[in-house]
């Protein structure tokens, strides 16, 4: 077990805090501007989306606002990684988890018997949740890859299954990206304490 002096460790949190807000800013950018993106070319021809909620204003304006998010999505997020992994913040904050934990605490999530004394110590839920969100940001990542450079990165396309596979995977990972991002405002907004942990960093 390694020891971290307590201003080490806040400088740690507060770097990945930062980390954190820049995802969720470069995320932000990206869905929006993708939307436009999409409406130009629905995959579901019934499903389109408002132009209040999407950012660019016209196709080109979009790409230029995706393409510049996922610059400083995908630094951004080599640099969370890399950090978690170095000073072990990952097998402390992460691990252990078990498929009983997940569902034992999802089971007193829902009968509402969940304890918010020690915000810093995730429960199996959260682990799991933010676990799957990393996997999905690298799946995003990936098959943007292989819409943007299709020719380019053949073995990316052919992970995919396709260009057109491609696309829906792509806006399946940046669908469960939104419905994460919503149910993490639900619970910011349910435990407003954790908002001023994310704002200060420890």
């Amino acid at each position: 077990m390694v020891f971290h002096p307590r201003g080490t460790t806040c400088r740690y949190n507060r770097f990945g805090y930062a980390t954190h807000w820049l995802n969720a800013f470069a995320i932000l950018i990206m869905v929006t501007s993708g939307w436009q993106i999409y409406n130009a070319s629905p995959i579901f021809k019934s499903l389109t989306f408002p132009s209040s909620i999407t950012l660019g204003g016209w196709l080109g304006g979009a790409l230029q606002w995706h393409f510049a998010a996922m610059w400083l999505l995908v630094a951004n997020f080599i640099v969370y990684v890399a950090m978690n992994l170095a000073t072990g913040r990952f097998r402390r904050r992460m691990f252990p988890l078990s498929i009983k934990s997940i569902f034992s605490d999802a089971f007193n999530a829902l009968r509402g018997k969940f304890g918010h004394d020690d915000l810093t110590h995730y429960n199996a839920v959260q682990k799991f949740a933010y676990l799957v969100v990393i996997v999905d940001i690298v799946i995003v990542i990936v098959s943007g890859l292989a819409v943007w450079k299709s020719v380019q990165f053949p073995f990316l396309r052919t992970l995919m299954g396709g260009y057109d596979n491609a696309r829906v995977v792509h806006f399946f990972g940046m669908s469960f990206l939104v419905a994460f991002f919503v149910v993490h405002i639900a619970m910011v907004a349910l435990v407003p304490r954790s908002l001023m942990l994310m704002i200060r960093g420890c």
